[in-house]
């Protein structure tokens, strides 16, 4: 039985303020953008008419509005796990069967997960077949969708479990140090992940082949060479087979590091255009953007673990939530719920990094290709393709964006394309 305490009430408080936050957010950024969306930037004209601008306002608004009532569900879902006595309930269901701590463990959190995981399904099928396909851009099926699912949930599965198998034994085996090692092995999990993704899990869902493009090969090759990167090769993925959505990225480590471009991006960008989206990329390479925020999350994730390691034990914490006896992995569960209002606070930091990032990306553009014009007719066809937000409120983007407004990115560029050389 929950008890009402200062630990309660203090959650209940922050936690119901923080959605109330993000809400109101949303709210304002859609306002924004009905207010002003109704005239196409100059930077647009001529490209972008009133029917897109409408369309763009029309899909913004509906993603937004079905992304709050999604996140009014996870909410509510949290504080009935939390509030219900359905936690100490299953825990004694568990005890009773008499199995091993790691075994125990792992059917604890294997039951919430499936019930998550089960509960999401109704949301992702209305944003697949409601809204990506009203606005024309699904292209899946309820074939491909429950393959996806399957396949996503297999795989999820037996990371999962061999992830937290080893979180549970270190927890188990290593009462007074497991914070650290259980931070080894989520670094060396996240290293490995990167380098294994693109070898293994990706071919399961999406066919690579090299790029048919020969020109267009042979000049990312050349822009490759040029700054001294090796990738494992350039290719096209049939993305266009789940969505009509455009975009390119880097994936990997070491030798499994490749080029991805996907095939809807072919079909509608130029070579020139394209050369600029990837050197945008290869500039987040070259200024070492993935290695800083790979290693701002395992400092982030030490200092978490080790928070979690000096709580664990914390008698109020499971009384607070009907439990009789601290349980170390009941204990991980409630201090991640517990202590996930807070994240609030960190997201805008996070932001304002990764736009900064973006920004050293973009001025790479200009240094490697000496042109910043064909990134700046991508990011209009990316915009105008994707039904991207032109005008998201000033606050919205700076909490959220982990990428400066389209229109800010593009004025910057054409700065730098119009700035007079030396």
């Amino acid at each position: 039985m929950v008890r009402y305490n200062w630990l309660l009430v203090t959650f209940l408080v922050v936690f119901v303020a923080a959605a109330l936050f993000r809400l109101l957010l949303t709210r304002m950024n859609v306002n924004h953008l009905r207010r002003h969306g109704h005239k196409a930037p100059a930077v647009f004209a001529g490209e972008i008419d009133e029917g897109t601008l409408s369309l763009m306002t029309d899909y913004t608004s509906e993603s937004a509005r079905f992304g709050s009532l999604e996140g009014i569900f996870d909410d509510a879902l949290i504080l009935a796990i939390l509030l219900s006595g359905l936690l100490p309930w299953l825990l004694g269901l568990i005890i009773a069967l008499k199995l091993h701590f790691i075994l125990s463990g792992l059917i604890f959190f294997g039951v919430l997960a499936l019930l998550g995981s089960i509960l999401g399904i109704p949301f992702d099928l209305y944003s697949q077949f409601v809204i990506e396909k009203k606005h024309g851009f699904s292209t899946m099926t309820i074939k491909l969708w429950i393959a996806d699912f399957i396949k996503s949930f297999l795989i999820s599965a037996i990371l999962m479990a061999i992830l937290m198998g080893a979180f549970l034994a270190l927890l188990h085996y290593a009462p007074n140090s497991w914070w650290f090692w259980i931070w080894i092995v989520f670094a060396s999990f996240q290293l490995l992940m990167l380098w294994l993704y693109p070898l293994v899990i990706a071919p399961l869902f999406n066919k690579f082949e090299p790029v048919r493009n020969e020109g267009l090969k042979e000049a990312i090759t050349t822009m490759m060479a040029k700054v001294g990167l090796k990738t494992q090769g350039v290719y096209q993925v049939d993305a266009g087979k789940r969505s009509k959505h455009t975009n390119a990225y880097f994936s990997g480590m070491g030798k499994s590091k490749r080029i991805v471009l996907y095939d809807t991006l072919l079909a509608s960008h130029t070579d020139e255009e394209i050369i600029s989206v990837l050197a945008h990329e290869i500039g987040h390479w070259k200024k070492k953007h993935i290695a800083k925020q790979l290693v701002f999350i395992e400092l982030a994730s030490l200092l978490v673990f080790y928070i979690f390691y000096r709580l664990v034990d914390w008698p109020l914490l499971y009384r607070t939530f009907g439990f009789e006896q601290a349980v170390p992995y009941v204990g991980l569960f409630l201090l991640a719920v517990v202590l996930s209002p807070l994240t609030i606070f960190f997201i805008p930091i996070g932001a304002m990094f990764t736009r900064k990032f973006e920004r050293e990306a973009d001025d790479f553009v200009h240094h490697l290709t000496g042109t910043s014009l064909p990134m700046c007719n991508a990011l209009k066809r990316l915009a105008k393709d994707n039904l991207s937000n032109l005008f998201p409120h000033p606050f919205y983007a700076w909490f959220y964006y982990s990428h400066p407004p389209l229109l800010e990115r593009i004025s910057r560029l054409m700065e730098m394309e119009n700035k007079p050389r030396l």
